[in-house]
C-alpha cells in the first residue's frame, strides 16, 4: 500500500442495493490501521429541483460533489494511509477529479448484482421505490463505465456481506 509514501483512495461505486455501504461499514468496523472510510451521501443529497437550481442538474451536482470529496479526502489523508469512499458516482467523474489531487492514488471498483437481487435488497431495507427501471439503467451505465475504464467488478449477487467486504479489502491492497 505505501507506494511512494502517498495516500490512496479506493472508490467503491455501484447502484443502490449492490452492497456498497454495508460492506464498507463492515470493513470500517474491522478497525484496520491507517484506513478511513467515507460515505458520499453523508454530505446530503439535495432534491432534483435543488440540483437543477443550484448546479444545473443531477449530473453536475454529482461531478462537483465527487471533486469536493476527493479534495477533502486528500486534505485529511496522511502519507501511506488508505481511504475508502462509498458512493454512487461515475468513475469518469472520479478520474476527472483526480487531476486536482495528483498525489492521491485513486482506484475505482464497481459492486454489481442482478436486478432481481437488487430489487429484493431494496425492498428488505425499506426502499422499494429505488427498485426501478431507472436504477436498472444506472447499473447498466456503471457496467459500461467499468468496461470503458477496465475496472474490477465484484458481482455481489450471491455473496455474503462479509465476502463483499473481503473483496474490497483485497482490492485496497493494490493501492
Amino acid at each position: 500500500m505505501n507506494r511512494n509514501n502517498t495516500s490512496g483512495l479506493l472508490v467503491v461505486t455501484g447502484a443502490s442495493g449492490a452492497g456498497k455501504t454495508s460492506a464498507v461499514r463492515l470493513l470500517e468496523a474491522r478497525g484496520r490501521q491507517r484506513l478511513r472510510c467515507f460515505y458520499f451521501d453523508s454530505i446530503g443529497v439535495p432534491s432534483i429541483d435543488a440540483m437543477e437550481r443550484d448546479y444545473g442538474g443531477a449530473e453536475q451536482w454529482q461531478a462537483e460533489s465527487t471533486q469536493r470529496w476527493l479534495l477533502r479526502i486528500a486534505a485529511v489523508s496522511e502519507s501511506g494511509s488508505l481511504a475508502v469512499l462509498d458512493g454512487q458516482t461515475r468513475p469518469s467523474f472520479v478520474y476527472a477529479a483526480q487531476r486536482q489531487v495528483p498525489a492521491l492514488r485513486v482506484r475505482v471498483i464497481l459492486l454489481d448484482c442482478s436486478s432481481a437481487v437488487r430489487r429484493q435488497r431494496l425492498a428488505v431495507r425499506g426502499q422499494p421505490e429505488l427498485a426501478s427501471l431507472q436504477m436498472d439503467m444506472w447499473a447498466a451505465y456503471l457496467r459500461g463505465q467499468a468496461d470503458a475504464f477496465d475496472l474490477h467488478v465484484v458481482d455481489t449477487t450471491e455473496m455474503t456481506i462479509e465476502e463483499v467486504a473481503a473483496a474490497i479489502d483485497i482490492e485496497s491492497h493494490s493501492l
